[in-house]
């Protein structure tokens, strides 16, 4: 029977010749983790069960990236529970301050999820790695304790949907813009517990770093999984990153869906999530002169290297409006050492823009950025709920990293192209 690549995936780590959407399947895991905010209930799980060990030692990661650098001495303590929990069972991903960034940059980036993989991890936006081709996707603390035990999980295997993207990307738009347009046409329970599947001409095209913006931001449409089948710019990306071995999985032609879409973007311009939902969406022309107090550059969302680099192309040479503060936040370690051997971490100084060490930080309303009542801010987060970023009189607009600079440098929700004109 022809199968889609989510459910080709479940099968072979079910151990069963297939699998059909609703089956119930207990599946092995290759790799589960959680952070400074899930990982803690976890351990205390972990706990209670009596259990004395892990089932693998190097398939567990624990990524303290919330609230860190320690922000308080709750915070600090939750940092330290990851930090005593990995020493005692020997984890090898184990990433401290310094070492750490944002979970869904720093795992792909360094080869530890791939192509194939199943993946959990206590965190919602766990589903960024189907843009590897794998079936990632966030879960419970208690799922986690019991998946560091017992190294599987169970799913209800789900129906899948087609994306397909046809046409010519314009200047500016990428898939950021992409998958906010889909929540938009979708809603943001348009796919629940659904396998989102991208595909098309577009995507065929598009960089990995805009295939991470899709995937991450599929459970903001509800879905269980948003997923790429892995091509040669997959390839490209984790053959020189990869831990261990891989494999790359495809959907049959004739596979069934419960849903196919079908939309020519050529003439999609970049969008915004105008508050309180990510399905309230936009194009910047039609919102443009909303007055902004912060710009956020940064996020599992869009802090990759890329995603800086579209920034800096804006910043370079002008200034941040006066009375706006943006905020600029590298995803890892290393997009902050390759931003500044680049160049672009001068640039965004000199934009009196503040750069800070990797974090979630302000995406969740955690710290180096909340918002006071009535504050308005443009970022390149995924979520924009109220009092998401802050005070619940706040606001939050959702955009790309372009949009996001040239907000900064008008002080209002702008085209790029109206800085550059």
């Amino acid at each position: 029977m022809h199968k889609t690549i989510s459910e080709k995936i479940l099968a072979d780590h079910a151990g069963k010749p297939e699998v059909f959407p609703d089956e119930l399947v207990e599946v092995r895991v290759d790799f589960a983790f959680g952070n400074d905010i899930t990982a803690p209930l976890a351990i205390e799980a972990f706990r209670r069960s009596g259990a004395k060990k892990v089932f693998d030692k190097d398939r567990i990661g624990l990524i303290p990236d919330h609230f860190v650098p320690n922000k308080d001495i709750a915070s600090a303590v939750q940092a330290r529970m990851l930090r005593e929990f990995a020493k005692e069972f020997d984890l090898r991903y184990y990433f401290e301050v310094g070492r750490m960034g944002v979970e869904h940059a720093l795992l792909p980036e360094q080869g530890i999820v791939l192509p194939g993989d199943v993946v959990i991890g206590a965190d919602s936006h766990t589903c960024t790695y189907g843009a590897l081709g794998a079936f990632a996707t966030g879960v419970g603390s208690t799922d986690l304790a019991a998946a560091m035990i017992t190294g599987k999980v169970w799913f209800k295997t789900p129906h899948s949907m087609k994306f397909i993207f046809r046409g010519k990307l314009r200047p500016w738009v990428g898939g950021k813009d992409l998958i906010l347009y889909t929540i938009g046409q979708i809603g943001v329970d348009g796919a629940r517990y659904r396998a989102m599947e991208f595909t098309g001409e577009v995507i065929d095209s598009l960089p990995m770093s805009d295939r991470f913006s899709m995937s991450n931001m599929a459970i903001e449409a509800g879905a269980k999984v948003g997923i790429v089948t892995p091509d040669s710019i997959t390839e490209q990306y984790v053959s020189s990153r990869a831990k261990r071995p891989y494999k790359f999985y495809q959907s049959d032609p004739g596979a069934t869906y419960e849903a196919v879409y079908d939309w020519d973007i050529s003439a999609l311009e970049p969008m915004v999530a105008l508050p309180h939902s990510p399905e309230n969406v936009k194009q910047v022309t039609e919102i443009a002169n909303t007055p902004i107090d912060q710009v956020v550059i940064g996020s599992c969302t869009n802090g990759r290297l890329e995603d800086l680099r579209v920034a800096a192309r804006i910043l370079k040479g002008r200034k941040v409006a006066k009375g706006v503060r943006c905020l600029v936040i590298p995803a890892t370690q290393l997009v902050y050492m390759e931003a500044m051997e680049e160049g672009l971490l001068e640039i965004f100084i000199e934009a009196e823009a503040a750069v800070s060490t990797p974090t979630c930080g302000p995406c969740l309303g955690g710290h180096m950025g909340i918002l006071a009542p009535g504050e308005v801010a443009v970022a390149t987060t995924n979520r924009n709920f109220l009092g998401r970023m802050g005070h619940v009189d706040s606001k939050v607009y959702l955009s790309n990293p372009a949009v996001a600079a040239a907000s900064a440098v008008l002080g209002r929700i702008a085209h790029p192209e109206e800085v550059l004109s």
